[in-house]
């Protein structure tokens, strides 16, 4: 187990990622946000792009797992999905490498031997964002450092699947000796039960930095039309 590894064990990453059209998603927001994260207890954080990756790494100390979104026509992994990709996450000042590790084909022809291998190459961890156990195995013969739970949920095999997947957290958990639970995890108590579910480490995003999805949860319940009661003591 490497020292980078035993930092992230136990811990709270927080995923500081926004809309890609929303007002919070310049590098410099998400730099501030990521300050946050690093003053109130997370013990690393996931950031999209390299601008933002960049803007990160100027801005804290805390270790940071990158990862490149780009959607190519006709194929459906959208998460570093190239080894330019890998290789521009690496560059721009990530410690951990994110990739789509599903068996799904990839625009570039790369799989997730060749992935890991890229990301290796430059000094960094690979980690394997998973939807279903078989993403995991596969993942862990490349030489996968970290697996995730990031795609259940996200594919058409598992749509409709309930999430946090705790389930797949215990089975990747019996093959790869790091696992981190991602996806649909919205209060404190979900944390400690993806733990006891043999997760080394949970990612949390939307329920902490995504304002924008927040507010529209809210404002949906709110009727603007109903005037408001006067207040009376």
């Amino acid at each position: 187990m490497t020292p980078l590894l035993e930092r992230l064990r136990g811990g709270l990453i927080v995923s500081v990622q926004a809309n890609e059209d929303s007002i919070l998603n310049g590098p410099e927001t998400i730099a501030l946000l990521a300050r946050v994260g690093e003053a109130n207890g997370a013990v690393a954080v996931r950031i999209e792009g390299a601008q933002r990756i960049r803007a990160v790494r100027a801005a804290i100390a805390l270790p940071i797992v990158g990862l490149i979104k780009r959607r190519y026509e006709g194929f459906a992994p959208y998460i570093t999905s190239t080894h330019e990709e890998a290789v521009a996450a690496a560059a721009a000042g990530a410690d951990v490498v994110a990739f789509d590790a599903t068996e799904r084909p990839r625009f570039s022809g790369a799989d997730p031997e060749s992935l890991v291998a890229a990301i290796h190459a430059r000094g960094c961890l690979a980690l394997a964002d998973c939807a279903v156990r078989a993403d995991g195995i596969r993942a862990t013969q490349a030489g996968a450092d970290l697996l995730a739970t990031t795609l259940a949920g996200y594919t058409p095999a598992t749509q409709g699947r309930t999430l946090p997947d705790l389930a797949l957290v215990a089975s990747l958990a019996e093959r790869h000796p790091f696992v981190i639970c991602e996806g649909g995890i919205t209060y404190p108590s979900q944390v400690r039960a993806a733990l006891r579910a043999g997760a080394a480490a949970v990612v949390v995003g939307t329920a902490i930095t995504n304002i924008d999805v927040l507010v529209t949860r809210f404002a949906a319940h709110a009727d603007p039309r109903t005037p408001s009661k006067p207040h009376t003591s």
